[in-house]
């Protein structure tokens, strides 16, 4: 575990400038071009499935996706991305991986992305420190996309830092009923409908191209093994797996989503 001494100039759009700010991994992901992306915990199946094609279009043009880590819409963006092309803001200090049921998520993260934390090693979450962890998400990033939201929920928080920091927002078109937050935010017009997202991939203009590097777990589901032989392989990661509509087992086969 390292501490910067000097802080990403991304985050000096902050309210309150960081105090310290500690890293597990490639700290060299800050230098690329970074999109954040936040949203509900438990998020329609539509809105898992977009998140995760937008974020694995994203990272493979080049750019670097930035999220909380948390369940729902955080994970897919992480996991669309490849554990290599993202990086996680925690609401606790480094040495604890939350939300545990993400442990293995944040660990394959930890050894080939990057986690941070403004928090000393030790500190656990607690309500407000997601609040700040939302800050540091959005200072990131050069626009926020908000997949899926409703009115009064943490994501909605994140959606005032942007409109401080003057940070375009972006929400994915939902239907009627659903979403309610991002739905007034187009409304109020606040922020842009991402109606397709090979346009609004290439509307970044990213010239370098990265390879989106999976981890094993996703590479070992796509050869369709038993759910026995996924368990006994990965039993953590694919409790998260299934918690988080990443993977469906159908006639005792495990499938991606």
């Amino acid at each position: 575990m390292q501490k910067f001494t000097h802080f990403p100039q991304e985050l000096s759009v902050m309210k309150q400038q960081l105090k310290e700010l500690y890293f597990l991994g490639n700290a060299a992901l800050l230098e690329r071009k970074k999109i954040s992306i936040v949203g509900s915990r438990k998020p329609t199946q539509y809105s898992r499935q977009m998140t995760r094609e937008l974020s694995q279009k994203l990272s493979k043009a080049g750019l670097c996706i930035v999220s909380g880590g948390a369940m729902g819409i955080d994970a897919m963006a992480h996991s669309g991305a490849g554990s290599a092309n993202t990086i996680a803001v925690l609401p606790c200090g480094l040495e604890h991986k939350y939300p545990s049921v993400n442990a293995a998520l944040l660990g394959e993260i930890e050894k080939q992305g990057l986690l941070l934390s403004q928090f000393a090693p030790a500190f656990k979450a607690t309500a407000w420190s997601f609040v700040l962890r939302n800050e540091i998400v959005v200072a990131l990033g050069d626009v926020l996309v908000v997949s899926e939201a409703e009115l009064g929920s943490g994501s909605m928080r994140s959606v005032e830092f942007a409109l401080a920091m003057g940070k375009e927002i972006y929400v994915l078109p939902q239907r009627i009923g659903e979403s309610s937050a991002t739905q007034k935010l187009l409304q109020e017009g606040k922020a842009q409908a991402i109606y397709d997202i090979d346009a609004f991939v290439a509307k970044f203009g990213v010239v370098e191209v990265a390879q989106v590097i999976e981890d094993d777990f996703r590479l070992f589901c796509k050869t369709n093994p038993s759910y026995e032989e996924l368990l006994k392989k990965y039993p953590q990661r694919a409790f998260e797996a299934e918690l988080n509509a990443e993977i469906e087992i159908r006639n005792a086969k495990v499938f991606l989503l």
